[in-house]
């Protein structure tokens, strides 16, 4: 696992899936189909990740045989605050521990950049992302952002041997 570039070609391969994946997940749940192509192409160029740059944040990506098969990047909200964003697992390569993995080593790199907490969010239709969240010491607290989709919000303090 090693700190990857926002606008490298890997980072927006893995962006692309994460994106794709959440997106058509909540379009099938809620209207019955995929996400617009159109749609989908205007929002991943909307969010580059250029907000992963240091010295306030990291885009990590995990390799699987050699192969992009994750990412978790990390972002600075203040001089003690980090957010968790893009926590994604290739959905071949999941049940390997891979995300426990890019949890601890974003805690890591979070702890790196001067933060002593983590939040995140998440939707409820991710159970399985709200249920590694708590298996690693993030709890579900109140909102700390008005994002459009985010319906649970976590924290974990960070602590030296995270």
């Amino acid at each position: 696992m090693a700190p990857e570039p926002f606008d490298s070609p890997t980072a927006a391969e893995l962006w692309r899936a994460y994106y794709t994946e959440v997106s058509d997940r909540w379009y099938l749940l809620h209207e019955g189909h995929a996400t617009d192509p159109g749609e989908l192409e205007r929002e991943i160029a909307a969010s580059t990740g250029a907000e992963f740059t240091a010295p306030t944040g990291v885009l990590l990506v995990a390799r699987y045989g050699g192969e992009p098969g994750g990412m978790a990047g990390v972002q600075m909200l203040d001089v003690v605050t980090g957010e968790l964003k893009r926590v994604f697992v290739r959905p071949e390569l999941r049940g390997r521990g891979g995300a426990a993995l890019l949890l601890a080593e974003a805690e890591r790199a979070a702890l790196g950049l001067g933060a002593r907490k983590l939040v995140l969010d998440t939707r409820g239709d991710l159970v399985e992302a709200r249920a590694l969240y708590a298996r690693h010491g993030y709890e579900e607290t109140a909102a700390h952002n008005d994002e459009m989709y985010a319906e649970h919000w976590f924290t974990k303090r960070l602590r030296a041997s995270s």
